[in-house]
């Protein structure tokens, strides 16, 4: 398989799917965005608690990801639907989205007259834009233009010593192709940033690790608490990991070898080429939905103790190193590599099979929470609500 079949879009990136996208602007218009999603085959809708009462950064994060979400070369086509009296300005969103070419309608519900009015002209437009995205045809790409989040959630101590080494080996695949990879969860690397910091390709991109893993802790001081109430979680915990730097020390295998080029926002877009870090959060949702308005086609998530979630706009492939789980929760899972506790399965052969994997997806093959729905979006918050 030596390229993947994708779309280009206008502003010359690739999707390895082609999602049309409802994007409500706030909460109060979430339930019109899903009703047009439950209508018409083949559209996502992203319900959230936002939109509203927010101001200064919290409001930009909100602004930004929705953006970064239909901005997402897995994206054709985006119907953002407004309540009409949000801090969100839906025209200012919609104005970001088309910057990149592709197809945007925008509407409010007051204007429009209430939420039957809004659903019945959101489902026409939703009808009309799906037709002409199936119009579109695939092409042939590069795998150097493929760009993957790394993350790791509902770990045990199968997932450090199994999975995420793993998943290292085929992340340094990809980058050795001339891909993408972006690791996050900050909170995920205390008491092994050295480690990461040790492998950055400059002393300013080392400091700047140094200082987002700071910057968290003083936040949890702040609030007086204690980081260790919920990381390790209790699953963790129950699944043999102790504590946070043991957590972490298996945390950050599953980004391979590669030199770090750069440490970038929550949902800032990725480069194409080569390791970043992401400052995330841990909390998977939040982590994943941060990578995909990055500019993620897909991400990989290692999990020992078992999760069904995936991602409204990128396929989200499971890997774990626990078989037994891997059994239990075969409808959730994508692919075991429990072998490797055993001896019968090396690094090296492990670490194919997940990149064989990453290649199918790319090329269209669905995963486990694509067939089962899983849509799942979160926004990271930064502030109160007012």
């Amino acid at each position: 398989m030596e390229h993947m079949m994708g779309y280009r879009r206008a502003d010359g990136t690739v999707g390895i799917r082609n999602h049309l996208l409802i994007i409500p602007t706030v909460i109060c218009a979430n339930q019109v965005c899903s009703r047009v999603m439950q209508m018409v085959p083949d559209t996502v809708a992203i319900p959230h608690q936002h939109g509203c009462s927010q101001i200064g950064a919290d409001k930009d994060r909100t602004f930004d990801i929705l953006a970064g979400t239909g901005k997402n070369p897995n994206v054709g086509g985006v119907i953002i639907i407004s309540l009409g009296c949000e801090v969100i300005d839906p025209t200012e969103l919609a104005d970001a989205v088309r910057a990149t070419g592709k197809l945007v309608e925008v509407f409010d519900i007051q204007s429009i007259g209430g939420s039957v009015k809004a659903i019945t002209h959101g489902v026409e437009l939703a009808k009309k834009m799906r037709k002409q995205l199936d119009e579109m045809q695939p092409e042939p790409i590069p795998f150097s233009e493929l760009i993957i989040g790394v993350k790791c959630g509902g770990s045990d101590a199968t997932s450090g010593l199994a999975s995420n080494p793993a998943l290292g080996v085929a992340a340094d695949s990809l980058i050795q192709a001339g891909g993408g990879v972006v690791i996050g969860e900050t909170t995920e690397i205390i008491g092994a940033e050295h480690v990461l910091a040790s492998r950055c390709e400059t002393p300013e991109i080392s400091d700047q690790l140094y200082t987002i893993v700071n910057r968290f802790e003083k936040e949890v001081e702040r609030m007086g608490a204690d980081m260790r109430g919920g990381n390790p979680s209790p699953g963790n915990i129950a699944g043999g990991l102790t504590t946070i730097e043991e957590k972490s020390l298996g945390c950050i295998s599953k980004c391979g070898t590669a030199p770090i080029k750069g440490i970038i926002e929550y949902a800032e877009a990725i480069p194409k080429h080569g390791l970043y870090f992401m400052d995330s959060p841990g909390n998977d949702i939040e982590c994943v939905s941060g990578m995909a308005a990055a500019g993620a086609h897909l991400v990989c998530f290692t999990t020992g103790r078992g999760t069904p979630t995936g991602s409204a706009v990128v396929p989200v492939i499971k890997i774990t190193g626990n078989t037994r789980m891997f059994e239990k929760m075969n409808d959730n899972m994508d692919i075991d590599v429990g072998e490797m506790l055993l001896g019968t399965l090396s690094l090296a052969d492990a670490g194919e099979s997940i990149w064989q994997e990453i290649k199918e997806v790319a090329n269209g093959k669905l995963t486990k929470a694509e067939i089962l729905g899983h849509t799942e979006f979160s926004i990271n918050r930064i502030g109160p609500s007012l």
